[in-house]
């Protein structure tokens, strides 16, 4: 009898032989792969639906919350929306053989830089059944084969929707091992994929911090890392008050259980004192609970004093961390000290100062006078994102599909050689 251990490292060797097709094949292929998945999909939304009935009363004998419930739930309208994001892939442009530059040697040989597919990645994934087609459709767009492992609560729902999925490339003649799931939701599935270096080029977790930094622990291969979402936004000396509490607003209490929400709010010691009640004022109307050092709680009496934690601290809820610093030292310093390299916003009318913050701090997206909340693949232009990098290599920031290549050299010659 096959083990589970056994089952993954054959299901990732498939996988990589899957992968040497994918690299091959033409936009206008995969692009037609994808426009047919989105299309089998709302063609098997009752199938679905049924499969993901039986993980949502398996969640409910669990205890799962409502809200977790309501992000595994998939109606015809939720399907519908699955499938018009493969369309979207599929009208991205491909970042697959794109020459990125070229230069001319003095022996005249032609030198340049050709995107091409990561390879083989695999994806560990918690919650929200709709990540199996996106994670698959941007990977496989991209030329790559991808092995899935979700998570135990949605474990039918993926199921089904990877198998109608792999229906079309079965249609297609194109290796269904190009995608596949890890059926299992024994602990033991994910260890087996992490150990695959032979076979799996890049590992990419999505969910909680505890996720991430189990994979990071156990894996053997690379790991693209996104612990939280620690996000500032510095309210300048001359910053436009209206402006910035509009900007505010939006980061803290638009959806504060998003990593791109903002966490600490730091504000500018010359204009403290006539900006900190009205932002206060504010942001407790909205329900907002606000803990300040010891100038901002001298200005907001009803606010908690922040300890070392909060400076720390991704809340996911409506709490915000407040500070008065100096200058723009102070509140750059502090960023780099408490950021999670993920987004910091400055508010500012000096555009000599906003130069000198994209400069000098340091997190993967770094903003001038907009909410922190547009650090998102969608909301930058990717069209989508396979995720959120806040570490360097190989990507940093949000992750589209040109993140999903790498880059080789190429090089032209006409009979050069080495002397």
């Amino acid at each position: 009898m096959t083990t589970i251990s056994e089952h993954v490292v054959s299901m990732a060797q498939e996988a990589r032989r899957a992968s040497l097709v994918m690299a091959r094949l033409s936009t206008s292929v995969k692009n037609s792969m994808l426009q047919a998945m989105a299309a089998a999909l709302e063609r098997s939304s009752a199938e679905i639906i049924a499969e993901n009935d039986r993980d949502l009363e398996a969640g409910r004998q669990k205890g799962l919350s409502a809200a977790m419930l309501d992000r595994l739930m998939l109606d015809e309208k939720r399907i519908g929306g699955i499938a018009d994001a493969l369309r979207e892939v599929a009208a991205l442009a491909d970042p697959v053989g794109e020459v990125t530059r070229m230069w001319k040697r003095p022996n005249e040989l032609m030198v340049g830089k050709m995107r091409i597919p990561l390879g083989t990645i695999g994806i560990i994934y918690e919650s929200r059944p709709n990540v199996t087609a996106d994670a698959a459709a941007l990977c496989l767009k991209a030329g790559n084969a991808v092995v899935l492992r979700g998570g135990s609560e949605a474990i039918n729902s993926n199921m089904v929707i990877a198998r109608v999925l792999q229906g079309v490339l079965k249609e297609m003649a194109i290796p269904e091992a190009a995608l596949s799931l890890i059926p299992f939701t024994e602990r033991e599935g994910v260890l087996a994929l992490l150990k695959q270096e032979q076979s799996i080029d890049l590992i990419i977790p999505r969910g909680g911090e505890s996720l991430i930094r189990f994979v990071v622990e156990n894996s053997r291969i690379p790991v693209i890392k996104h612990y939280k979402g620690v996000c500032h936004i510095f309210v300048d000396a001359s910053a436009d008050f209206d402006k910035a509490e509009r900007i505010i607003v939006n980061s803290k209490t638009q959806r504060p259980g998003v990593c791109n929400a903002l966490e600490t709010l730091l504000i500018h010691r010359d204009v403290a004192a006539e900006f900190i009640p009205r932002i206060a004022a504010t942001l407790a109307g909205l329900g907002v609970e606000l803990r300040g050092d010891g100038e901002f709680c001298r200005l907001v009496p009803t606010a908690t004093e922040a300890t070392e934690a909060d400076w720390h601290a991704e809340y996911l809820e409506l709490i915000l961390a407040c500070r008065v610093v100096d200058d723009m030292d102070g509140a750059i310093d502090h960023i780099n000290r408490y950021c999670s390299l993920h987004t910091e916003s400055i508010i500012t009318s000096d555009y000599g100062r906003a130069q000198r913050f994209i400069r000098e701090v340091n997190s993967s997206c770094v903003m001038v006078n907009a909410s922190t909340r547009f650090a998102d693949g969608g909301q930058l232009g990717l069209g989508a994102e396979i995720g959120i990098s806040t570490t360097k290599l190989h990507s940093f920031g949000p992750m589209g599909l040109e993140d999903l290549t790498t880059t080789k050299f190429i090089v032209y010659g006409d009979g050069q050689v080495r002397e």
